[in-house]
């Protein structure tokens, strides 16, 4: 055992009572059993997949379901540390993975006794969880540890750059880190990681395909503006941008999906409100010259809706609620304005905002005018389009990548 992991190791367990204690204060306390790593024991070839949270756990579906795919003997194991990762990775996976439970806690104890029940032939960490007892002990067990999809967020790096040294001794149990772009690539080989063992792989988050339902509300001849996953507080800022654009733009349409359906009342007061006419989706009504906002009071119908859109907004960011996930109208070539509570997505923002192919706005009139922008200059509008269109083409090939690099590993040999 080395100094480093023994310190780790006391630290822990001298701070255990007071994480306990918060623990259940902010009734936050579960899976203890298995974090401290009295797990199932899994047999067989045995490839472990570590996501932290919800975001990370909903980005690893195509790739469990690749895995499964082209390697239809090994048992998959997925690992999270919150108990909202476990919830949704039970509900995506349970049919799909041989065995969910809780990332073990960086305790070399803990992180023995997972290692002695689960035994994986290789280790896949998404994004940046990085953990020194764990490295080091599969190292020590000639289990290869990659980071995929990772990241490091400039204020993290701020951090990281102080205690480069450190960070140089920890990388050195890892086997690779595959990062979600270059510049990501860049920052971890400056903190210390091996430049050999790093690469940019792309972002898995983007692997991610278009629907090819058709879609008929009577948009023919018109321009839709989509208000997607809306809360209370966005709506009337919704309305009110609209009927704003309305007027420059006698063609405008609005089809407004609330996040969640007991909204579509509200919504309509607001509308008999402004005197708008009104359909709903669950009656299939269309637009017409009659009809100028259509509510989406429908579930599981909102992806495809995305393919009649020419401008989206993605709720949840005029708010606390940290928003919602813009790639099913990217991917679309939908150009995309949020509000500034994106921290829900924030890598996914970063890497749409730095190509053009989305833009964060900061209150209602900026709202009016960015859009306004998309609808008047169609220069700016096809250039919006071509990023969405030319970022995915970037991000593309993710979880080939990953897939690629188990073959090259030659686990099962």
């Amino acid at each position: 055992m080395k100094i480093l992991e023994i310190l780790i190791t006391i630290g822990f367990y001298i701070c255990l009572p007071f994480y306990y204690i918060e623990r259940v204060i902010h009734k936050k306390s579960s899976g203890w059993k298995q974090k401290f790593g009295y797990c199932e024991q899994i047999d067989g070839n045995v490839i472990m997949l570590h996501a932290c949270s919800v975001g990370e756990t909903t980005a690893l579906e195509p790739l469990v379901k690749r895995i499964k795919a082209e390697f239809p003997e090994t048992k998959i194991v997925i690992t999270t540390s919150t108990i909202t990762g476990q919830n949704v990775a039970k509900n995506k996976y349970g049919n799909i993975a041989d065995y969910i439970t809780y990332f073990p806690f960086d305790a070399l104890p803990c992180v023995k006794r997972f290692l002695s029940r689960i035994n994986p032939k290789a280790v896949f960490i998404v994004e940046t969880e990085i953990w020194p007892c764990f490295a080091a002990e599969c190292k020590s067990r000639n289990i290869p540890v990659s980071i995929i999809n990772g990241r490091i967020s400039d204020t993290s790096y701020s951090s990281y750059k102080f205690a480069k040294l450190l960070f140089k001794k920890i990388f050195s149990n890892y086997f690779a880190v595959y990062t979600q772009s270059k510049e990501d690539s860049e920052k971890f080989i400056s903190i210390g990681m091996d430049p050999d063992k790093t690469e940019f792989m792309g972002n898995i988050k983007f692997c991610i395909s278009k629907t090819d339902e058709k879609v008929d509300l009577g948009q023919e001849g018109y321009r839709v503006f989509l208000a997607g996953s809306t809360h209370k507080k966005e709506n009337p800022i919704i309305i009110d941008t609209y009927n704003e654009l309305k007027r420059d733009c006698q063609k405008l349409k609005l089809l407004i999906a609330p996040r969640h359906l007991e909204r579509v009342k509200e919504i309509e007061g607001l509308l008999k409100k402004d005197g708008l006419q009104y359909g709903l989706r669950s009656k299939n009504d269309k637009f017409s010259d009659n009809i100028d906002v259509i509510i989406l009071d429908t579930l599981g119908e909102l992806k495809k809706m995305y393919l009649v859109s020419e401008i989206a907004y993605i709720g949840g960011s005029f708010n606390n609620t940290g928003g919602h996930n813009p790639l099913e109208a990217s991917i679309c070539l939908v150009p995309v304005l949020s509000g500034p509570s994106i921290f829900n997505f924030k890598d996914i923002y970063s890497i749409l905002t730095k190509s053009g192919a989305a833009k964060i706005v900061e209150n209602k009139n900026d709202l009016v005018c960015s859009i306004k922008e998309l609808l008047v200059n169609a220069e700016k509008y096809k250039e919006a389009k071509l990023a969405c269109e030319k970022v995915f083409d970037e991000q593309s090939g993710s979880v080939d990548f990953v897939i690629n690099k188990i073959k090259e590993m030659n686990l099962f040999v």
